[in-house]
């Protein structure tokens, strides 16, 4: 299920060794910080009925087993650079047996298949540099009529929390939705307060625009 690429170096290893030490501990501790998946999925079954789905930045494979329920009749494509995420998500998914493929790769090229919906969750705020690169990717990965979906940190007032979450690889500069806005016609954008807003969190679902 999983095929391992020749990584390339095109986004800094620092996150690669970072998911190293934190993909055991990685769904019982960041349940508090990553707001807004199960939502998306469900608005994602709102909008559209893809037959493909890549998932970029699969992580422990969260997403993909939430996607995969509620789109029963989809095969699911999910793309990571950490081995040690992946061999979590392996576990969790084997019950969608040849529905699902995982790879290990960073996301710097199309994968050429032709998707009907692309999903990232918490991952292109982490793509630094990178995330406008793999934005203009998803694009080229739709078919007519595709979609992306994305729910990711947006952005903090406080220089001092954007300075920590820097730290730890995420960019929080309200810099992914004007991207998004130019290469999707909006269906669903909204941003959500979290922590009392000492933080917010971005929901994006758009169609793929013809001329992008």
């Amino acid at each position: 299920m999983t095929q391992h690429a020749q990584p390339n170096l095109t986004v800094g290893s620092g996150v690669d060794a970072y998911y190293r030490l934190h993909a055991r501990i990685y769904d019982a501790t960041r349940w508090t910080f990553l707001l807004g998946r199960k939502s998306l999925v469900e608005k994602l079954q709102q909008t559209c009925q893809p037959r493909r789905i890549l998932e970029i930045g699969c992580g422990t494979g969260h997403n993909l087993a939430l996607l995969g329920e509620a789109f029963p009749n989809a095969s699911l494509v999910g793309v990571d650079l950490s081995a040690d995420m992946l061999a979590i998500a392996e576990k969790k998914l084997a019950p969608l047996g040849q529905r699902i493929h995982l790879r290990q790769q960073r996301y710097d090229s199309p994968l050429g298949e032709g998707f009907d919906l692309v999903v990232c969750s918490y991952a292109l705020s982490m793509f630094n540099p990178g995330w406008d690169a793999a934005i203009q990717n998803a694009r080229a990965e739709l078919q007519p009529g595709g979609h992306m979906g994305l729910v990711d940190f947006h952005h903090s007032p406080l220089p001092a929390f954007r300075n920590w979450m820097s730290m730890n690889h995420v960019r929080m500069d309200a810099h992914l939705l004007l991207a998004l806005q130019e290469r999707f016609e909006p269906v669903q954008s909204q941003v959500s307060k979290a922590a009392g807003g000492l933080w917010s969190y971005l929901h994006f679902i758009g169609r793929a625009r013809s001329d992008s």
